[in-house]
């Protein structure tokens, strides 16, 4: 029952915050002028927008209408202006998905993920469960996005680094991105997409109290339900060795392993980015002398 209630208080605090983030003039709804209680739709004009009743409305903001069918929420998230990512997040929350949310997957590195790894050679890989939990890095991963951590440090709980935690509360981490807010906001939406999927999930619930009692900026973006689906996304990046340069980071979701994903770094062929990634391999050449444990955290990448 704990899965449920806590689902659908996450259904209505998703569809009041989006409501309260519209104005009536951004759904084609006459605006007189008049002063509200409350900054954007009202319940009624949302409902009329979505051509459902007002009563029903309202009770699904307050968690006590279940299961509301597929057609009612694609209306809901078409008045709400949503897009793919977040239309998806809604019929999460609303229990479609409920009952391949009941147990936690297990989160663990096989060894066809290290092979998987060992495949890309010398391009960064960072290896990243639902919370967003460092579970392997290869060298040029490490060396890329957190050479300032110990190398061996994802391979115990303890000491398992989280790229949110860092985002938000590791200088060395923030300096990596010319723009933070930017990178900060997909790494907040796609910490929504997961609590949406796993609300169960004990350590994401309180990685995001964490968060939000430590970092006001993470606070304010947590607050406005925004939803991030991964994929691949474009960053300038100002790496303390190597320097500035674009890359494109590329979320790759592993076979049978839910949850569990490859963030692979590119950068575009003959660019000064691809240049600047060659550096930074030549700098861990002495390293690769020494064949990583695989049972370290870290895999050495293919010469």
């Amino acid at each position: 029952m704990h899965d449920t209630t806590h689902g659908k208080s996450l259904l209505g605090e998703f569809l009041s915050t989006r409501r309260a983030q519209l104005k009536p003039a951004d759904v084609g709804l006459p605006d007189y002028g008049d002063r509200r209680r409350v900054p954007g739709l009202r319940r009624e004009e949302l409902a009329q927008l979505a051509g459902v009743s007002v009563a029903y409305y309202t009770r699904l903001e307050q968690g006590l209408s279940l299961n509301a069918s597929p057609q009612v929420l694609d209306a809901l998230a078409t008045a709400l202006r949503l897009d793919d990512a977040e239309r998806h997040h809604l019929h999460t929350l609303s229990g479609d998905a409920r009952q391949s949310r009941l147990r936690l997957p297990s989160e663990r590195v096989t060894e066809a993920v290290r092979q998987l790894v060992d495949a890309f050679g010398d391009a960064p890989v960072v290896v990243v469960g639902r919370r967003s939990d460092v579970l392997m890095w290869n060298r040029p991963g490490h060396a890329l996005f957190a050479g300032h951590l110990p190398l061996d440090s994802p391979s115990r709980a303890a000491t398992r680094p989280n790229t949110a935690r860092l985002l938000f509360l590791d200088a060395h981490t923030r300096d990596l991105y010319v723009d933070w807010p930017r990178k900060a906001r997909d790494v907040v939406g796609k910490l929504r997409q997961a609590v949406g999927e796993y609300p169960g999930d004990p350590r994401l619930a309180a990685l995001i109290g964490e968060l939000t009692m430590r970092s006001p900026e993470f606070a304010t973006l947590w607050a406005e339900h925004k939803v991030r689906e991964w994929g691949m996304n474009e960053y300038r990046m100002r790496h303390p060795t190597v320097g500035e340069l674009d890359v494109l980071q590329h979320s790759l979701p592993v076979p049978r392993g839910r949850g569990v994903r490859l963030v692979v770094t590119t950068a575009a062929a003959g660019s000064a980015a691809e240049a600047a990634l060659r550096l930074l391999n030549h700098s861990l050449r002495p390293a690769r002398e020494h064949t990583a444990d695989h049972r370290d955290g870290a895999v050495s990448p293919r010469s």
